[in-house]
């Protein structure tokens, strides 16, 4: 890549690393651009997936005061995104490429359809909680972790909007502070991006140049996303995600 698209790159892992730490779709500014520099599209999946560590673990750290007493609960659904993670991880590898071509833009589809309908979700999860009858499991049960095994799996095989899956299931099942919940997000995704990462590393095709620009865009992106991201607009936020998503979807249909 020139330098002109290293920079690119790097300005689009600042935005996806605070995207990923507010809603969890960065992987929709990313992949898109690593396509139109002409990657192919696996080699940009995984090269993404990778470069999106670092920024995950940013996000995280920003977020560590409200990870404060949920050590059991990070335990328990940290196992299931570890396992999801690393089935999905396995099933991008094994299955060809031309699957991936195929499945993606679908994939992505659902994604920017997530992003689009949160606001209604966040709003059904808040008047569930208010209704709440105390009843639900403190971790949220066997569905939960069954439900976080799933989305680990997307998240190990694509990813994007694996935030938004993630609060919108800790909202329904868990009882608690939004803010603890969105920092639980954090972890998870982070999981199952650093499993994957792993396994991408020792077997997979990688574009190192990439990952570094997006590793560093994201460290930055993930710590201005922890400070500064609430102050955003969420409809900017969500029609620029929709935007760019309806871009990758293009690219992919017309590759």
């Amino acid at each position: 890549m020139t330098w002109l698209e290293l920079l690119a790159v790097l300005g689009a892992g600042i935005a996806a690393g605070g995207i990923n730490t507010i809603v969890g779709s960065g992987t929709l500014i990313t992949f898109p651009v690593l396509l139109a520099f002409g990657l192919p599209p696996v080699t940009a999946n995984v090269s993404n997936t990778i470069g999106l560590v670092p920024g995950s673990i940013s996000g995280v750290i920003g977020y560590r005061r409200e990870l404060a007493g949920q050590r059991s609960r990070l335990l328990q659904l940290g196992t299931a995104s570890l396992l999801g993670g690393i089935t999905g991880a396995v099933l991008l590898l094994v299955l060809p490429a031309a699957a991936f071509k195929a499945i993606v833009p679908a994939l992505i589809i659902v994604a920017l359809i997530l992003v689009m309908v949160q606001p209604r979700l966040a709003a059904w999860v808040k008047r569930r909680r208010e209704n709440g009858n105390g009843t639900v499991p403190e971790h949220g049960g066997p569905i939960l972790l069954a439900a976080v095994y799933g989305t680990g799996i997307y998240g190990g095989y694509f990813g994007a909007a694996q935030g938004v899956l993630l609060i919108g299931l800790l909202g329904i099942f868990v009882h608690d502070e939004l803010q603890r919940l969105n920092a639980v997000k954090n972890v998870l995704a982070l999981i199952v991006n650093a499993v994957s990462a792993v396994i991408f590393i020792v077997v997979a095709e990688v574009n190192w140049q990439a990952v570094a620009m997006i590793a560093i865009g994201s460290i930055i992106g993930g710590q201005l996303g922890a400070h500064y991201g609430r102050r955003l607009s969420p409809t900017m936020l969500r029609a620029v995600i929709v935007v760019v998503g309806g871009i990758a979807v293009v690219r992919l249909l017309a590759a």
